[in-house]
């Protein structure tokens, strides 16, 4: 099959990793942050193109206030030091953040901003990085960017078409592979669209236990495997 340009991960097993090490449940998020990190490096060093994240859902806001207060602090410190790592601009890594990112304090929504318009014109290495992100709050969303067009006239109901339809969704890159740890089986709404035919691979290991050779097992999996979509 060759090798993947695009991977997406589903960064799932955090709290039950922090479990096992009989710790307070949040924890496992700064463990799952520092791991973010390293499979950026082992991704980009061993040449894949593209490589989505998606580290929080919109139905994750029902979390215990205590464990989302956290989990912001967390995000807050990440940013921050993506803002000010000079491996970013060295290696022109174009960082985005897809989602409903207007739920999150707006003292993080601007720091997500300003990371984007820096990083907007690097073309090296794509990151994506899903926070508050749902698969069906985005294609409602973008099913309703696209009505309003319609109702004012920018588009005709004819002209509408896969190709069309996807430069309303947050993200029109679509997956060569997709990776679940934590042990569930179940896609959970991630990019139902853009990830139609992607290859699947879930994984019993939690996220902070993920580490270069798993990744590499993955990559190998996946070139073995035979795409048809849907011939």
């Amino acid at each position: 099959m060759g090798y993947p340009e695009h991977i997406a991960i589903i960064l799932d097993g955090n709290r039950r990793f922090a479990k096992k090490l009989m710790t307070q449940p949040w924890k496992g998020h700064e463990w799952g942050a520092g791991k973010v990190r390293k499979v950026c490096n082992w991704a980009r060093e061993i040449g894949i193109k593209k490589l989505t994240l998606w580290g929080f859902s919109t139905d994750n806001f029902n979390r215990p206030k205590r464990e989302f207060d956290y989990i912001i602090k967390v995000f807050d410190k990440e940013i921050e030091y993506l803002l000010n790592d000079p491996e970013v601009v060295k290696n022109k890594i174009n960082i985005r953040f897809i989602g409903k990112i207007e739920m999150f304090p707006e003292s993080l929504q601007e720091k997500m901003k300003k990371l984007m318009e820096k990083t907007k014109d690097h073309n090296k290495f794509q990151i994506y990085i899903a926070l508050a992100y749902g698969g069906k709050p985005e294609l409602i969303d973008a099913c309703q960017k696209l009505a309003t067009d319609v109702q004012l006239g920018k588009l005709k109901p004819e002209e509408i078409n896969e190709d069309k339809f996807e430069e309303y969704l947050y993200m029109r890159d679509a997956p060569d592979l997709i990776i679940r740890t934590g042990g569930d089986h179940r896609t959970s709404g991630f990019l139902p669209w853009q990830g139609a035919y992607s290859e699947y691979l879930f994984m019993d290991k939690c996220w902070p236990e993920f580490e270069k050779e798993d990744l590499l097992n993955a990559i190998n999996e996946f070139s073995e495997r035979e795409r048809r979509f849907g011939k």
